[in-house]
């Protein structure tokens, strides 16, 4: 049952980062700031620093909607206990991960919904060695994501459950800006 579960919440996850990440913006117009309407007041919608973090950890409806709208210094001690409720949910055997975080310290980095990024270090969502120093476009955000909460100490846990087996994109990076291959 458990198994049905997680394969659920794996598979709620991929459909979430699938439909988030596909958009047809195909606007090529080459004067964008003449055209756009900054009057009015702006309201925080959504929080996606890390992909599907909040899709797994907070459920739908009332408490996404305040999360997403939470000021991201408020973050971590608004929402700890409930990303720990959840991660012990998903993975009761939870010890440490492959960062050695106890669940209190890897659920108090995930339940503030930020992106660092290092000036200093290589720009990477986790390389084996440099940890949340950013994110690069072919960093696989959700196998990292899974090996930290599946994988136990050494990430090698739960193989079955560390990776979503989407090992490339389906068109590669081009080499100027934006980077990304055209939509389908």
């Amino acid at each position: 049952m458990k198994t049905i579960k997680i394969k659920n919440i794996a598979a709620v996850v991929l459909i979430a980062v699938a439909v988030v990440s596909c958009n047809d913006d195909d606007n090529n117009n080459t004067n964008p700031i003449a055209s756009v309407d900054f009057s009015g007041t702006f309201v925080q919608q959504d929080q996606m620093a890390r992909p599907a973090i909040n899709t797994v950890f907070i459920a739908s409806g009332q408490p996404k909607d305040d999360f997403n709208g939470t000021i991201p210094s408020q973050m971590g001690a608004t929402y700890q206990s409930i990303f720990k409720s959840r991660l012990l949910a998903l993975n009761p055997a939870y010890t440490t991960n492959a960062l050695t975080l106890t669940a209190d310290q890897f659920t108090g980095v995930l339940a503030t919904d930020v992106l660092g990024v290092s000036t200093t270090a290589k720009t990477t969502f986790f390389d084996g060695t440099n940890v949340l120093t950013g994110r690069a476009l072919a960093d696989d955000v959700i196998d990292t994501e899974l090996l930290l909460i599946f994988g136990g100490p050494k990430g090698a846990d739960n193989p079955q459950l560390t990776s979503d087996h989407v090992d490339a994109n389906d068109k590669a990076f081009t080499i100027a800006f934006p980077y990304m291959g055209s939509a389908w």
